[in-house]
């Protein structure tokens, strides 16, 4: 009846509406123009912050006693006893802001933080912030030109953070702010160009105690400072060489979070003992980084061995002779364990010949700062070069602006800022990294989903290879078929159109990508709905009229108008930006004219139903035997008519009915089912608990199905599946088609519409259990029959762990698969230029003996 009211409505406007197919190619060029747009102001606005800043450092001199009183973050506003504001802990005005989710912050001022470990009246960390200082106007004129600006920040190579706008930081339980700027992935990736690193530990009986949990804490600091870009290993040895992870023999992995967290566990199994064989261990790294390198699967770009080891007997000349001179492109970085300085002229001689650098931690809290150090010589190529390279990270989660919904998705667009003084040219200085966070669902904007179509996504990829709108996420793997990763870590375009082992595609019919600069744009659209657009026009009064309805809502997410430019918008909801648009009020909006008018015209046609509904509720008493508690509305638009049944105390929208309501990234579940079911069928939606005598949970599905007792029930789709699911095989063949080694997750199961009814029995013990399963027309049901005759109560489910066992998978395969990456079009592995006898040092260190000199001087004066 319902339906009919709104077809009767269409009828009257038929004559103007048109039914437009969409062009994927020309599509996709748009959003890619959009996509450009937003990417060029994000830069531009870093790149405002770069010469700003080396502007003044280059104006500034040292000053080795220089006092200045700074903001620090976690002083700020900090009292004494006495009630007086503690030293660098001033007055900073905080007030809250929506646009950074209600924190309280200072739009007018940075303010500095610096890690608990570090002094922070240090000169140095004085004299940066005092230059540094010069960027609060550049913060603050970048927010006035983009308002949908978030943090701004400059992450100095001392350590400090400049961070805009201001806000106070808290330490955590133990009074410790652990953060360190230079760690983090947007400053590695702009600092340095990819590398590929072997770290050899040494684990000799000399090494017990406290010298190794030290190189523990060096291997894991360095883990700390390598990004997705590097490729990396790890060896202990003595007298025999010992992988800390032993399938990884021979090969580097990729640096991403996961695959350091899995080092990170197997360095708490390493022990000292025996005697250190260090020849055995270079030769072993030489030769792993030519033949990966010869591979082209690692970073084509910087090579590093990191020596970690309380001494060493010899300079080991002969090796490096053969392996990495005269090119030297294999850097050598040593550490020197411990507090004596026995070994310490052949560890830095080692250093120093070979373009790297020597240190020596003797203790738990220099490890942190003395690891830094390599960072500054690999940086030292681009410094010289003066190349500022714009970088992209992948997609990240950010704590900082969680909101209702959970954490936030986030990249960073960062540049390197260096040391423009000629004459420390050939040290390379670089003086840190500027960066602006930019949210994902920012970056979903300017591509709107009403666009796509139920199924349909777009995503980005950046110089370094990774999916900005990460179709990891919502939509494209919301309900099933996903491979979840942990942390979000970036994937490939190759993984996105993802395909069944039996060649039946999953999702999209087909990709366009478009370059931007040095980015690319895909889009790949829904088969079926989605295909067309439907356009039609009503006059601006009569959409508003409808639209207007209290009944009626729109997708507050969906980007109508762009809310975010100026402050005075910020409060409005996108409808009442739309009627501010469409009658004049505010002629700095941005809107999207196209999906206005769409949106006007889904208001009046579905006028109608509004009055069948009233007219149910007025006859409630006539109908009250039918439940209803509510009847809703979606369109393609993000229009939503919701009409209630039931009291106004109600809450309808409980915490699980959350994901059903329009937001930027998807459709509501209830309409991807109807959308995507067979027209003239209708959908139901049952929740796991109502399913009569079977818990319908993905990891037991298998067992809990065949020891469920005989009978007969109808069985709605599992809300988090597609509207396809496969009962047609056997299910232990289709998990062992796809499950996937290290997954936490079974992927889930589709059905085939042509397939009406399966049966199959199921070997149980000493009998068969057999189970029969039909489609229920015009629905999207199942009905089940299941035989109870026989019992497998003495088989046990199947976890995730048998599974992976039964199947023949391990971790370790995991980790030897590497994809095929992008890389970053520049490389900065060595530079002509670049002074290499800046190559660390210990007070105290004795002189070289001549035998051993002679080589050092050939080496460094031979570049």
């Amino acid at each position: 009846m319902s339906v009919s009211w709104c077809i009767a409505k269409y009828k009257e406007y038929e004559k103007d509406v048109a039914i437009e197919e969409i062009d994927g190619l020309q599509l996709v060029k748009k959003l890619a123009k959009n996509m450009e747009e937003m990417f060029h102001k994000k830069s531009e606005a870093v790149r405002r912050l770069v010469e700003a800043a080396e502007d003044a450092y280059l104006k500034h001199e040292f000053d080795a006693d220089l006092q200045y009183e700074y903001f620090n973050a976690v002083l700020i506003n900090e009292r004494d006893e006495e009630g007086n504001y503690l030293e660098l802990g001033k007055e900073f005005i905080l007030v809250p802001n929506d646009h950074f989710n209600n924190l309280p912050v200072n739009i007018s001022l940075s303010d500095v933080q610096v890690p608990t470990n570090m002094y922070n009246k240090d000169p140095a960390i004085v004299n940066g912030v005092y230059w540094s200082e010069s960027l609060n106007k550049v913060f603050v004129d970048n927010f006035d030109r983009d308002p949908s600006l978030i943090w701004q920040y400059f992450g100095s190579a001392k350590g400090f953070f400049r961070q805009y706008p201001g806000i106070k930081w808290e330490p955590d339980e133990n009074g410790v702010i652990a953060f360190d700027c230079r760690n983090r992935k947007w400053y590695i990736q702009a600092a340095t160009s990819p590398k590929d690193v072997v770290i050899l530990v040494d684990v000799s009986g000399s090494m017990k105690g406290l010298r190794l949990t030290i190189a523990k804490q060096t291997v894991s600091s360095i883990l700390d400072t390598l990004g997705d870009d590097d490729f990396f290993n790890i060896i202990a040895y003595n007298e025999e060489l010992h992988y800390v992870e032993p399938c990884l023999n021979g090969t580097l992995v990729q640096a991403d979070r996961t695959n350091k967290e899995h080092f990170r566990e197997h360095l708490d199994k390493l022990f000292a003992k025996g005697i250190g064989m260090l020849d055995i261990a270079l030769n072993e790294a030489f030769n792993m980084l030519n033949e990966f390198n010869h591979t082209g699967q690692g970073s084509i770009c910087s090579q590093a061995i990191m020596l970690i080891t309380d001494g060493a007997v010899d300079t080991y000349d002969t090796i490096f002779a053969k392996y990495n001179w005269p090119d030297r492109k294999v850097r050598i970085f040593t550490y020197l364990i411990g507090r004596e300085a026995a070994f310490a002229d052949n560890l830095k001689w080692m250093a120093c010949a070979n373009k790297g650098f020597f240190t020596q931690i003797s203790t738990l809290a220099d490890v942190q700062e003395n690891v830094m150090e390599y960072l500054h010589v690999l940086s030292r190529p681009k410094v010289i070069d003066q190349e500022h390279d714009v970088v992209w990270t992948e997609a990240y989660i950010d704590s900082t602006l969680a909101d209702d919904q959970g954490l936030v998705l986030m990249t960073t667009v960062a540049m390197p800022v260096f040391s423009k003084q000629n004459e420390t040219r050939s040290k390379g200085i670089l003086l840190g990294v500027v960066g602006t966070d930019v949210p994902v669902k920012e970056l979903l904007k300017a591509i709107p989903k009403y666009k796509l179509g139920i199924h349909g996504y777009a995503f980005a990829i950046t110089n370094n290879g990774y999916i900005l709108t990460h179709p990891e996420l919502r939509p494209l793997y919301e309900e099933g078929k996903k491979r979840r990763k942990p942390n979000y870590s970036s994937v490939d375009l190759s993984e996105v159109e993802w395909e069944d082992r039996d060649d039946v595609t999953v999702r999209g019919n087909y990709f366009k990508v478009c370059s931007i600069s040095l980015h690319s744009l895909g889009v790949a659209l829904s088969r079926g709905h989605g295909k067309y657009f439907f356009r039609g026009n009503v006059t601006v009064e009569e959409g508003l009229h409808d639209l207007e309805h209290p009944d009626v809502s729109l997708a507050d997410e969906w980007s109508y108008c762009n809310t975010d430019l100026h402050p005075e918008h910020r409060q409005m909801t996108q409808l009442e930006a739309i009627k501010r648009y469409l009658t004049g009020k505010e002629p700095l909006l941005q809107c999207d004219k196209e999906l206005i008018q769409e949106v006007l015209f889904d208001a009046v046609v579905s006028a109608p139903i509004e009055a069948y509904w009233t007219s149910l509720a007025l006859n409630k008493s006539e109908n009250s035997d039918k439940g209803v508690e509510v009847a809703f509305l979606g369109t393609r638009t993000g229009l939503s008519r919701i009409n209630l049944f039931v009291g106004p105390e109600q809450d309808f929208l409980t915490a699980e009915d959350k994901e059903n309501i329009f937001n930027a990234d998807h459709f509501p579940l209830w309409y991807r089912r109807a959308a995507e079911q067979i027209p003239g069928s209708f959908v139901y939606s049952i929740p796991f608990s109502t399913a009569v005598g079977i818990q319908m949970k993905l990891e037991f599905f298998q067992r809990k199905f065949w020891t469920a007792s005989r009978q007969v029930f109808l069985s709605a789709v599992l809300p988090m599946l597609t509207s396809r699911y496969v009962f047609a095989v056997p299910i232990a063949q289709r998990l062992k088609q796809t499950l996937e080694p290290c997954d936490t997750e079974y992927p889930a199961f589709v059905s085939e519409r042509t397939i009406k009814e399966t049966t199959g029995n199921i070997a149980c013990d000493d009998c068969f259990k057999s189970f029969v399963i039909q489609q229920i027309p015009s629905s999207n049901l199942f009905m089940v029959v299941v035989d109870n005759e026989c019992f497998c109560d003495s088989v046990p489910p199947i976890t995730m762990e048998k599974a992976i066992e039964l199947h023949y998978y391990s971790c370790c395969e995991r980790l030897k698969s590497q994809k095929i990456r992008r890389r970053p079009e520049s490389c900065h592995g060595f530079h002509p230029e670049e002074n290499a006898r800046e190559c660390g040092g210990v007070p105290g260190l004795s002189a070289k003996p001549p035998f051993v000199l002679l080589p050092l001087l050939l080496t460094i004066f031979s570049r």
